[in-house]
């Protein structure tokens, strides 16, 4: 006798079926609750990182090495800088940019890198200016127009081209020296020195001495018209020509002075 097949109550099927879908209700209620837990965390390690790194140093740095030799760095300027405050501090307590800052207060000075070597060394890349004119009187210009200071004692800086002028004008004054000094040498004529003032008025002095006040504008026409007319004009007995005003549409004035 074949025996009629029974399913299984489909009330136990539904109660199997609910476990799972509970955990993971319960699984959706707590994951954002683990997912703050753990933001946190993070951020206690990452808020307390610099202090426990500092405390596993066990000594400031020590010594430092430069990776080239400098023109008017000297050691002594290199350990005043060091010796700052506030004091250094060790491998993983030491802030780079704090350094840099504090090389970057030498004038001369154009850009610096420090690297920390464990475990209390330091690495030092220092690139310096290099002066390729004088600003007015006092201060000395590199290649890029910026104005800097040197000791007097680093540097004789007598041979250089004297250009004056405001501070801000400093880039714009040298590259009038280099346009200029180039349209007089196809003259036969050299330039001494060159200023701006701040109205952008111009004027330069030969090697002669003598003294071309270009006014603003082109002075390209300015030094055509002195070349033609330098050799009429009668010099003083006793007396030296002393500058040359040619800021006049056309022709130009003289003025002398004792030799």
């Amino acid at each position: 006798m074949v025996k009629a097949f029974r399913k299984k109550p489909t009330s136990v099927i539904r109660t199997n079926l609910s476990q799972p879908e509970y955990s993971k209700s319960w699984f959706n209620f707590i994951k954002p609750i683990i997912v703050v837990l753990c933001l946190l965390v993070a951020y206690g390690v990452y808020s307390q990182w610099s202090d426990l790194l500092s405390s596993l140093d066990n000594s400031p740095i020590k010594s430092y090495a430069l990776t080239h030799k400098t023109k008017f760095t000297t050691n002594a300027d290199i350990r005043s800088v060091l010796s700052e405050e506030p004091e250094l501090k060790g491998y993983f307590g030491q802030d780079i940019q704090e350094l840099k800052d504090r090389f970057l207060t030498l004038s001369w000075v154009k850009d610096v890198s420090v690297r920390k070597i464990y475990p209390d060394r330091l690495s030092i890349t220092l690139l310096e200016y290099t002066p390729v004119a004088r600003w007015n009187d006092e201060h000395l210009v590199s290649q890029q127009g910026v104005v800097f200071d040197l000791p007097k004692d680093r540097f004789d800086s007598s041979q250089l081209p004297a250009l004056y002028g405001p501070d801000v004008s400093s880039k714009k004054v040298l590259e009038a020296w280099y346009k200029i000094q180039k349209d007089l040498e196809s003259r036969q004529l050299i330039l001494k020195s060159i200023s701006m003032d701040v109205r952008g008025s111009w004027s330069i002095v030969l090697d002669n001495q003598v003294e071309l006040r270009l006014g603003r504008g082109d002075w390209l026409p300015k030094i055509d018209r002195f070349v033609t007319i330098f050799p009429e004009i009668e010099i003083p007995d006793g007396k030296r020509l002393s500058y040359v005003d040619l800021r006049y549409e056309h022709g130009a004035s003289v003025g002398f002075s004792q030799k």
